[in-house]
């Protein structure tokens, strides 16, 4: 979900950007009957999405690591140790980005992430229950409530992170997120 939702975000601002999805588990499992119908209610195609294991490739290619929980960020990390700096759980990034404010027109976006990095607390990655200040809750397994509650704050995030990342006064005649 987070994947077309962030997709949408960045084509609304007119920032061009690939948008992938990885995860720690076994690839090829397509989205589940209640992410499709949650994202298709608002207007996104989830029907084709297959499920795919992240590598140490996609990791190095990527300019910016969205997790939806610590533990995402920390085999991200066992993968390729200087991810780090790129790669958050959505939650700290969101606020992180809150915290050090847009990003200005001429700063390249890893100097802006160094700056979020710089600001978090790293002890905060260990352990490996669920955390509801760094990780967003898989609705997998789960009633469609659960799944609408999920999509609602991953829509509400990722247009955060995404006004503060490209602010309106950077994008094309000042198109909001």
């Amino acid at each position: 979900m987070a994947e077309v939702l962030l997709r949408r975000h960045l084509e609304r601002a007119g920032v061009d950007a690939t948008v992938s999805s990885a995860g720690l588990y076994l690839g090829g499992v397509p989205a589940t009957d209640h992410g499709v119908a949650t994202m298709a209610d608002r207007g996104l195609d989830l029907g084709g999405h297959v499920s795919r294991k992240v590598d140490r490739a996609m990791l190095e290619r990527a300019d910016l690591v969205i997790a939806m929980a610590r533990m995402h960020v920390r085999e991200t990390t066992v993968l390729v140790p200087d991810a780090l700096a790129k790669t958050f759980t959505l939650k700290e990034l969101a606020r992180g980005a809150a915290a050090v404010g847009e990003r200005p027109v001429d700063e390249p976006l890893a100097d802006w992430l160094a700056r979020i990095s710089s600001q978090r607390a790293r002890g905060r990655l260990v352990g490996v229950t669920h955390d509801d200040e760094l990780d967003v809750a898989d609705p997998i397994g789960r009633g469609r409530p659960e799944y609408e509650a999920t999509a609602d704050l991953l829509d509400r995030l990722l247009g955060q992170v995404v006004d503060l990342a490209f602010p309106v006064h950077s994008r094309p005649e000042g198109q909001r997120a």
